[in-house]
């Protein structure tokens, strides 16, 4: 016999972030020009630029500055 199908009285809110919407605050880190993630903290942003980096060398990665509105370029040795 099947199970009744249970459905949540109010649905989870999502935790997604827009491309269409202007940083204002935080590092996000864009990949091969597109922004993907938001990080609180610059050393945070830098950390998971170089994972990335180190595990996909062919792909672009920078640091956004939403305070500064600049883009920061990852040096080879970091």
């Amino acid at each position: 016999m099947k199970k009744p199908l249970t459905m949540p009285d109010e649905p989870q809110p999502r935790n997604t972030t827009r491309a269409d919407l202007v940083m204002t605050e935080g590092f996000g880190l864009e990949v091969d020009g597109r922004m993907k993630t938001v990080f609180p903290t610059l050393q945070a942003a830098r950390k998971r630029a170089r994972d990335l980096k180190a595990e996909f060398p062919m792909l672009q990665v920078k640091v956004y500055d939403a305070a500064e509105k600049k883009l920061l370029e990852l040096s080879p040795t970091e």
